[in-house]
């Protein structure tokens, strides 16, 4: 049996993430792949306990971002270990609504913290571990950010301020554009044209791998 292979959508609040999955789902299940869905942070119970603790708006202190951010590798290695590695050497593909690229964009890029500890603690926790392909759904932050708003409550993150997601808009930019195995998809575009763009990555992808 081969291993299954790592999809991850990435992007911003109001990129379009949910109905991108929604996409690759179907486009799976026509080729008759196994799969499971992940989310980040959370995918566990105690990932989704850590989870709460990011994303809430209610705690009695100030998360300070150092805690966010070991917050959110906690998290991931919890789901790592007990679902997506699991997975994959059981043959299933996995679809990932998110993973370590948007650390390294919220976090690295919106909280200022430097490459050097973030490529620390993505060692640490992640052992090397990559998707095998990544796809960016980019989006103007003013654009996303008015989406997200229109959907009801923000959480904690969400509910930052604007310069916070343009510096978190301009690393994933930058580390898009430094990876080959992440795609860029323009999701400024009609949900249609977007859709289009996401079904033509993943059957080329899949029609370059290995299925025996």
């Amino acid at each position: 049996m081969s291993t299954g292979k790592f999809i991850v959508i990435e992007g911003m609040e109001g990129a379009g993430k949910s109905s991108a999955i929604a996409v690759i789902e179907s486009i799976l299940n026509k080729q008759g792949i196994a799969y499971i869905n992940t989310r980040e942070p959370g995918g566990t119970p105690l990932a989704e306990a850590l989870r709460d603790m990011v994303k809430s708006v209610e705690h009695q202190e100030k998360l300070t971002v150092e805690t966010e951010l070991l917050l959110m590798y906690a998290s991931r290695s919890q789901l790592l270990a007990n679902k997506i590695l699991p997975a994959l050497a059981a043959g299933k593909w996995v679809i990932g609504d998110r993973h370590d690229l948007s650390s390294r964009a919220y976090q690295g890029g919106g909280r200022g913290f430097e490459q050097s500890i973030m490529d620390t603690i993505s060692d640490i926790t992640l052992k090397g571990f990559r998707p095998d392909i990544t796809l960016y759904l980019d989006i103007d932050p003013h654009i996303g950010l008015s989406r997200a708003k229109a959907r009801g409550n923000l959480d904690r993150i969400e509910l930052e301020q604007m310069d916070f997601f343009i510096r978190v808009h301009n690393k994933y930019r930058e580390l898009a554009a430094q990876d080959k195995a992440i795609i860029t998809i323009d999701a400024a575009q009609t949900m249609v044209q977007v859709h289009q763009d996401i079904e033509k990555v993943v059957i080329e992808f899949i029609a370059a791998t290995d299925l025996d």
